[in-house]
């Protein structure tokens, strides 16, 4: 669409400005002006300056204005491709993408794929949650705890985890000493206040979390309780991903038990491990045994991450060659699966690393 109509419609708005109170269009005007200033006009200005900015606006934002110049502007800005159903074209929420990427690249984690999808989706698809989503993954080592956690990144944001409304935090490289412990608690309350206010959904990453210090996760705990907002701003549409490795013996023990008796591994229920996650967690030296996040009961869903058997490792050896545009026989997958090390001892039942190290392990079978 052409921009000829652009001058005389901001004539038109001119014109008739004394009608409209300007702090009813501050938003709407601030966000197409930040567009025109930095795209059409090509001003100086930061990719994201202003990340609030970057929404389109929506619905009824401009009462009393003719509605022929709101659907005129917004057409025109739309043609430009930069508007979303959404309304913030950062956040995509799809979550038919989400249920394909957890059935067909996550491989022996049938009770990850049920749970972390209902979840999910359940709490995009309730704008009126009482509280944040918080999710707690558990498991060894390689058993996908990280690439779960991408694959949700990449399919609720345009830009995955390198989306400006995601953030990972690493305890042990982001919070290395306990003496600072006050000066993380200010940067980590600041971080997660200042993501919210600029982004509508936010998803917040911890890795290794058993090793965050109880004071800190006590800090930011009041972000996800059932509070309307805390100092004004609200924290209900956020996400909390904390992995860890606690509980990873546990699952184990459960796992090889199934298997002596004869039952498949995709009869493990939830019944049969979040109840012992949940105890394991408050029994654990660590941030999260000694946090009110535990006592207060503010983890929606604890989920176990299975350990990976010989089938599945072959399965990570399979995707990790079509990553590479290459195609392997069932010889070469056997290979790499044969050489990884299983445990335990007498059984040689689970892969000791799971997936982890495949896609570099496959350097030393290719031609």
């Amino acid at each position: 669409m052409s921009a000829r109509w652009l001058l005389p419609l901001l004539c038109a708005l001119s014109a008739e400005a004394d009608f409209f109170p300007l702090d009813s269009i501050s938003n709407v005007s601030t966000y197409y002006f930040n567009y025109f200033y930095c795209n059409i006009w090509e001003g100086e200005c930061q990719p994201h300056q202003d990340d609030a900015t970057q929404q389109v606006p929506v619905g009824d934002l401009w009462p009393g204005f003719p509605q022929d110049y709101t659907i005129l502007l917004h057409q025109w800005y739309c043609s430009l491709g930069q508007c979303c159903e959404s309304g913030d074209c950062r956040i995509t929420n799809n979550i038919t993408g989400l249920a394909k990427d957890l059935q067909t690249k996550l491989h022996g984690q049938h009770l990850v794929q049920s749970v972390v999808l209902k979840a999910i989706q359940g709490f995009i698809n309730n704008p009126e949650s009482n509280k944040p989503l918080t999710l707690s993954f558990h498991g060894w080592t390689g058993t996908g705890k990280n690439f779960v956690a991408r694959i949700i990144a990449d399919n609720l944001y345009r830009d995955g985890v390198k989306s400006e409304c995601v953030r990972l935090f690493i305890a042990p490289f982001h919070f290395p000493h306990a003496r600072l412990l006050d000066t993380y608690k200010g940067q980590l309350r600041e971080a997660i206040r200042d993501l919210v206010l600029r982004c509508p959904q936010t998803l917040f990453i911890f890795d290794e979390a058993e090793k965050l210090h109880p004071g800190l996760i006590d800090a930011i705990k009041p972000y996800m309780d059932h509070y309307d907002n805390v100092d004004g701003v609200s924290y209900r549409r956020a996400i909390f991903i904390f992995l860890s490795n606690i509980g990873g013996a546990t699952i184990n023990d459960v796992a090889l038990d199934f298997w002596h008796s004869g039952q498949n591994r995709e009869d493990i229920g939830m019944e049969d491990l979040e109840h012992r996650l949940r105890a394991e967690t408050l029994e654990t030296q660590g941030g999260f045994a000694q946090s009110e996040l535990m006592s207060d009961h503010l983890i929606d869903f604890f989920v176990p991450f299975l350990p990976l058997e010989y089938r599945h490792v072959k399965l990570c050896a399979r995707d990790a060659y079509t990553a590479r545009g290459l195609e392997a026989d069932e010889a070469t997958l056997d290979e790499v699966a044969k050489a990884m090390l299983y445990v335990p001892k007498e059984e040689r039942l689970f892969s000791a690393q799971g997936c982890k190290s495949i896609p570099q392990r496959i350097n030393f079978f290719l031609p």
